[in-house]
């Protein structure tokens, strides 16, 4: 039995910069497999670390000739790219069994296997024991009907077997398989990351929080959490095994409470923060309740917290159930700041009363909270979230293309702007935020990693690409 797990060829988000980060949904899958099925031979092919193409892709099937492929899907924006993965699967041999997953596939499993005869199995949600239960049956050739969380044709009728248990012990998975791409471990980099080599971490699953525009924790559930020490212990592998220096903490959910306190214990314990540099995304109410370990984190190597302020109307706050309010995001802000950690936010235009006015009135409230960056997208209908729902209901998705679910193309309109309107003022937004007097103080600052940020950022023409966006 051989499987080939690929991530497939594709273009970097433009608004993160032309980053190369390692395929870590792949990477936990291939290292449960290895672990529970010694027997299976494990290929991961990276295409954007071996800058692969279509033709690499079809060209390793054949070379490889494997019994599975399953492709990656970290986004709806990339769904087209793992069907045509599967399509090159089947062009290549008619037998090679093609699974996918992810949110995207889960929530929508009825409808692609009703549409792309390239797709054989979709696992849906957690996908770890799934896939290796599918697996061993696919190598078997047992029924497929004992195996929890999978959609599969039988008989030109798709089956859905009921939802599989999360993991509830997270430390009782295998480290992701990091070595299957050994090779790349240099070539993965951030570019704000000081062109240090780059791992990603993940330290929890699940969100405690229910936005209506993130389908996270419809997807992972409520939050469970890996121990400090198995956290620890990942980030100490990266670094001495890989050499990594730049790590992203992925986690969806991070409270600043007594579990963090322990993991910063742990990486000074461990003597590997002197040269360790390292980021996570949490809430701003969490930095504000948990700013007393703001400095022990800067101490550990954390210079940059992303966080989602969303909005400047406390209203769309409430409607998208954000749990925080207005005031809030400065304070966090200059929390951040005032312990030297960089700033990223995110915020989003688009919601079902976005005007001209209330646009104008965003700019000037991002522009007075003033991060350091900020990452502004368009409201995206994903599917699996609440607001898909509504969207679909109301008819308000006037693009349906799902390569444009990407949070940088407008996908509906409003009440009051049509959808090449809010396409524009999105590119207004990044202009005035982005303008001459913070881009030059930017790549001067004295912080080195908003210096490379906005280095990058002038040296890649990131606002003449998003320029471009315009003509929908």
């Amino acid at each position: 039995m051989r499987i080939l797990f690929v991530e497939p060829p594709k273009k970097p988000w433009f608004v993160m910069g032309e980053y190369l980060p390692p395929p870590l949904g792949l990477l936990c899958l291939a290292a449960y497999v290895e672990a529970n099925l010694p027997g299976v031979e494990i290929q991961v092919m990276d295409c954007q670390a071996e800058q692969a193409g279509w033709e690499e892709v079809e060209h390793r099937i054949r070379e490889y000739g494997p019994d599975i492929i399953a492709p990656s899907t970290v986004s709806t924006c990339n769904a087209n790219i793992v069907l045509r993965v599967a399509s090159l699967a089947k062009k290549v041999d008619e037998d090679i069994v093609t699974i996918a997953g992810g949110q995207h596939f889960s929530v929508l499993a009825q409808t692609v296997l009703e549409t792309y005869p390239q797709l054989d199995f979709i696992v849906r949600g957690e996908g770890e024991q799934t896939l290796f239960e599918l697996v061993r049956v696919i190598d078997t050739s047992r029924s497929f009907q004992g195996i929890d969380g999978i959609s599969f044709r039988k008989k030109g009728q798709v089956i859905h077997t009921p939802n599989r248990s999360m993991i509830q012990n997270l430390d009782s998975l295998p480290f992701p398989g990091y070595h299957f791409v050994r090779e790349h471990m240099e070539k993965y980099r951030f570019p704000a990351g000081k062109d240090l080599p780059y791992a990603l971490v993940e330290g929890s699953r699940g969100c405690a929080h229910a936005c209506s525009f993130c389908g996270q924790w419809r997807y992972w559930g409520r939050c469970r959490r890996k121990s400090p020490e198995r956290v620890a212990d990942e980030f100490e592998y990266l670094y001495r095994e890989f050499g990594s220096r730049f790590l992203w903490l992925v986690d969806d959910f991070i409270q600043l409470d007594e579990w963090m306190a322990r993991l910063c214990d742990e990486l000074i314990d461990r003597g590997i923060t002197e040269e360790l540099m390292w980021f996570f995304q949490t809430r701003a109410d969490e930095i504000i309740s948990g700013k007393e370990l703001l400095p022990k984190l800067r101490k550990t190597g954390l210079k940059w917290i992303m966080t989602g302020l969303e909005s400047h109307n406390e209203e769309v706050l409430v409607q998208y159930h954000k749990g925080i309010d207005v005031a809030m995001g400065k304070n966090a802000i200059d929390l951040l700041r005032e312990n030297d950690i960089l700033s990223q936010t995110t915020a989003i235009i688009g919601h079902r009363q976005e005007s001209y006015e209330s646009i104008e009135m965003f700019r000037e409230w991002i522009d007075e909270v003033d991060p350091d960056i900020a990452v502004f997208m368009t409201m995206t209908p994903f599917p699996g979230t609440p607001l898909y729902e509504e969207a679909l209901k109301n008819g308000w998705m006037a693009d349906p293309r799902w390569s444009q679910f990407d949070m940088v193309h407008a996908i509906m309109p409003t009440e009051h702007l049509t959808r090449e309107q809010v396409q524009k003022e999105l590119y207004a937004t990044y202009r005035n935020f982005y303008g001459w007097r913070r881009r030059i103080g930017g790549t001067l600052s004295i912080n080195e990693v908003k210096r490379a940020y906005y280095r990058h950022m002038m040296w890649k023409g990131f606002l003449g690409t998003l320029k471009g966006l315009k003509r929908l």
